[in-house]
């Protein structure tokens, strides 16, 4: 039997999106993958989010070596609202799977993403489809990166 390469997921939760991303198979670059609605229900979100991956996994034959989640904790370090939302949803995601799950800090990934699509050609209405991507991308990109060097 033919072992299946191992990537790294990233998320970025928001109340409304995720922004989704995936490494490559080296664990050296993170890509964009997808945004996903998220659903009224934290339940709801972390069973679409699964099939989702399920899906991914499948078309791509690869494996989920860890799912890294931004969390976004205010600029003095202290959690907040929307922190105490990721850290729900990762209870639920823990529950739902045996994949070894991360929080990331992501203070000011929103921004970078924000501000690296201002500087492309994109329209508001576009670089706004886009932001939550992005976002996952460099969460998953700044772990990728500190594993490299621990």
């Amino acid at each position: 039997m033919v072992s299946k390469a191992k990537r790294v997921i990233g998320i970025d939760y928001g109340m409304a999106r995720l922004g989704l991303s995936y490494s490559d198979e080296s664990k050296l670059i993170a890509m964009p993958w997808m945004v996903l609605g998220a659903e009224k229900k934290t339940e709801k979100t972390v069973a679409k989010f699964l099939r989702e991956l399920e899906r991914n996994q499948k078309e791509k034959a690869y494996e989920a070596e860890a799912i890294v989640v931004g969390m976004p904790l205010l600029m003095s370090g202290k959690v907040g609202f929307l922190a105490d939302e990721v850290k729900h949803f990762i209870e639920f995601l823990k529950q739902a799977t045996t994949i070894p799950i991360v929080s990331w800090d992501e203070r000011l990934t929103s921004v970078q993403a924000e501000r690296a699509l201002r500087e492309s050609s994109l329209t508001r209405k576009r670089r706004a489809q886009y932001v939550d991507t992005v976002a996952a991308v460099i969460i998953l990109q700044n772990y990728l990166d500190s594993i490299k060097l621990g």
